[in-house]
């Protein structure tokens, strides 16, 4: 065994960065070329067909049969003037990856010859079946078999010689089961409750979409190593591995100039972003060696949600041609900084507006404050929920850990808002005086600066900050499909403004004028909503403690975190708002519940396999050789000197033996607290019980794992360790 990891750091030492060619002098080139956008619809499809895809996207109109047949014909024809030879419907199921099948424009005619057929059935919708995932859920009954549906709003793109066409994924019934069918349901709903509170300020808004920029962590390792550690090629995360004496503790991997072989890939991944439409304008080093950061400009969410689910698979292809794998667990090494994928979110107006960001007149910016404390109201309102919604087995590890926001929920909204709030939480409630009204928005809504002060040191311990013309959902993990927290973000926000309109029109009805109306609504969330500000460091015991006596949750597993999914009020939340049913809704807490309890079943089974079969053998082998050593040494010297200078042998032949004791030990006792678990026929009691008894072994077998590799000569340790993971 040790052969392969000596072998391993050979080859990857070996590696020369290759120098990637770009075919372009500027990005314009070849940005969305391999994208059926608008450009291209033009081209290859008739205005009539035009023009239905266009009113589907702005409109939300229906395509009609007869159109979509004219519309595959125009893309089958783009797709195969590209290169491609097949087609699929490219989904996103609730494993959190992206799924596809694959079938070949190729049609037999019967008579010894072939046509490329596509038709707008085969455009509109497909049967891949999939029943056998995800577990769980509606997924174990009959009308398990599962249909995918194109989704007009999200441009089918080329990846290799494939046309893949953004689709929904539902059951024979009609239930969802991908990520993308609530996420659209829920930027419809946010759309209509936004636009009916923008009529307040603006008659001429029709539509509100709301955006997302999303920014990307990962790190990279060489193939080689990453193929010598059994436990991050099945986990995706090293399970043992003892910390190295220099990590990332002189942070002069985040400010230093990017590695010659990551920038290389780095290059090649943003050429091959650009060819599909993805607008990636950041890259940089993270604070981690070899973790990195790739961040894209803002677009309308529902394609901004698809374009990290691509970029997610696009960062692997890539990858591998230099000989990297992407590492994107939220944390792949212990006691290194985490991984984390922030989800900037905004929400516009079809006249171009950005409803969180300062205006320059007191009207805009009473526009903009109305639209800034709602979402603080709707976050103070179901916290829980957004907490639920970045729950994953992979995240455990990272929040809360001092890298990342705790797992309690809070809003940071920086020094020179809050002062804007605190003055307006002085307003006397009922109908304002024109000398109030006056000062109101002269002297605290109309100096609303337009660039507010960059807080970013202060704001990084928060899991939802704003950052001076959007919210920063900075808790989402690294692994994450965004669909899941932008889905619940949007949903909370559409019930949200729906109560403050009904709020508003309620004062307006008594008799208040407009403006006196809002100022008193936002006046009372302003006071309801306090608790979950906070500006302080969240990483310090003294958060935790006062948000206790705020009565903010602190939940710092996943199965608990899930419960907040099914309370009645989260259904009755989804259900009003017409995002998932009542079904649709449990089936995805038994099936994250379920992903969960195999995770760590997964990661159990791994351990002890790499403990026992990796880990004590190699322990053995050197006591023996220490055995022999001693033995040697009493042949051939007196017994005085010999109990003086073989002494610190036998403390390590003793502290070996304890050690490999312990992970014997423990490593049998995790498998019987595993069956135990395994008998248990409820779902969510069954993903607890791994969480609160499988679990904690992790920590003791890894403890002696991790001390047998500072005891074991390094010639014999079969595992690459974390200096040679991290470094090269």
């Amino acid at each position: 065994m040790p052969q392969i990891r000596f072998t391993a750091l050979q080859e990857a030492q070996r590696r020369m960065a290759p120098e990637v060619e770009l075919p372009y002098t500027r990005v314009s080139e070849i940005f969305g070329e391999y994208t059926f956008n608008y450009r291209s619809m033009k081209e290859y499809m008739t205005p009539e067909a035009y023009r239905s895809v266009s009113d589907a996207v702005k409109k939300g109109t229906k395509i009609d049969r007869g159109i979509a047949d004219q519309v595959a014909t125009g893309m089958k024809a783009w797709a195969i003037n590209k290169g491609a030879t097949h087609y699929t419907h490219w989904f996103q199921p609730l494993t959190g990856a992206t799924a596809e099948k694959h079938d070949s424009f190729f049609e037999p005619t019967g008579d010894g010859q072939a046509i490329e057929k596509f038709s707008g059935g085969m455009l509109v919708q497909q049967e891949p079946d999939a029943s056998s995932f995800p577990n769980g859920g509606i997924r174990n009954t009959f009308e398990a078999r599962g249909y995918t549906a194109w989704d007009p709003t999200s441009p089918a793109f080329i990846m290799g010689r494939t046309l893949c066409i953004p689709t929904v994924f539902v059951s024979y019934t009609g239930e969802a089961l991908d990520n993308k069918t609530p996420l659209l349901r829920a930027l419809q709903s946010i759309d209509q409750a936004a636009t009916d509170v923008c009529q307040y300020f603006d008659r001429n808004v029709r539509k509100v979409t709301a955006t997302l920029g999303w920014e990307q962590e990962y790190f990279l390792v060489d193939t080689a190593l990453f193929h010598a550690r059994p436990d991050l090629k099945l986990t995706g995360r090293t399970l043992l591995g003892h910390a190295p004496a220099k990590g990332q503790q002189l942070d002069d991997h985040y400010f230093g100039s990017i590695p010659e072989r990551a920038r290389q890939f780095m290059r090649e991944l943003e050429m091959e972003s650009y060819r599909l439409g993805i607008p990636v304008k950041t890259r940089h080093n993270e604070v981690a060696p070899s973790q990195f950061e790739l961040a894209p400009v803002f677009e309308e969410a529902n394609i901004s949600v698809d374009h990290n689910s691509l970029i997610m698979d696009l960062m692997d292809k890539v990858a591998r041609r230099h000989h990297f794998k992407v590492l994107l667990h939220e944390k792949p090494y212990a006691g290194v900084n985490g991984s984390g994928k922030h989800n900037n979110w905004s929400l516009a107006t079809d006249t171009g507006v950005n409803l969180l960001a300062p205006g320059k007149t007191p009207k805009s910016n009473l526009q903009f404050l109305t639209f800034f404390i709602n979402t603080i109201m709707a976050v103070h309102n179901h916290a829980d929920l957004l907490r639920a919604s970045i729950a994953s087995a992979s995240n455990d590890h990272r929040l809360g850990a001092n890298e990342a926001p705790p797992a309690i929920i809070s809003v940071f909204i920086g020094s020179q808002l809050t002062a804007t709030l605190d003055a307006l939480e002085q307003l006397e409630k009922g109908k304002l005086s024109p000398e109030q009204k006056t000062d109101l928005k002269l002297n605290v809504v109309g100096k609303i600066p337009e660039i507010l002060l960059d807080n970013t040191d202060r704001n990084r311990t928060s899991p939802f900050a704003f950052t001076g013309n959007k919210f920063e959902l900075r808790a989402v993990g690294s692994l994450a499909n965004c669909a899941q927290p932008m889905t619940i973000l949007n949903t909370i926000m559409a019930q949200q403004l729906r109560e403050f309109k009904a709020a508003v029109d309620a004062h307006i009805a008594d008799g208040m004028k407009k403006d006196d109306a809002i100022f008193n609504v936002l006046r009372d969330y302003i006071k309801q909503s306090q608790n979950i500000r906070f500006e302080g460091d969240g990483y310090s015991d003294e958060w935790a403690a006062e948000a206790e006596k705020r009565g903010l949750s602190n939940v710092r597993t996943t199965p608990h975190a899930l419960d907040f999914y099914v309370t009645d009020s989260a259904v009755k939340l989804f259900v009003e708002n017409e995002v998932m049913n009542a079904v649709e809704v449990h089936a995805r807490h038994e099936i994250m519940l379920e992903e969960y309890k195999m995770k760590i079943q997964i990661e159990s089974r791994v351990l002890g396999d790499i403990a026992g079969n990796h880990v004590v053998p190699t322990a053995i082998n050197y006591q023996n050789k220490l055995i022999q050593n001693v033995r040697g040494l009493k042949e051939v010297l007196a017994p005085e000197v010999f109990q003086k200078v073989a002494k610190d042998q036998l403390h390590m032949i003793e502290s070996i033996s304890g050690y490999i004791s312990t992970i014997i030990a423990e490593k049998d006792a995790m498998i019987e607290e595993r069956k135990r678990c395994n008998a248990i026929e409820d779902t969510r009691e069954q993903a607890i019980a791994y969480c609160e008894k499988v679990i904690p072994y992790f920590d003791k077998i890894r403890y002696a794992c991790d001390k047998l590799e500072l005891l074991v000569d390094d010639e014999l340790w079969p595992l690459p360790k974390y200096r040679e993971l991290i470094f090269i």
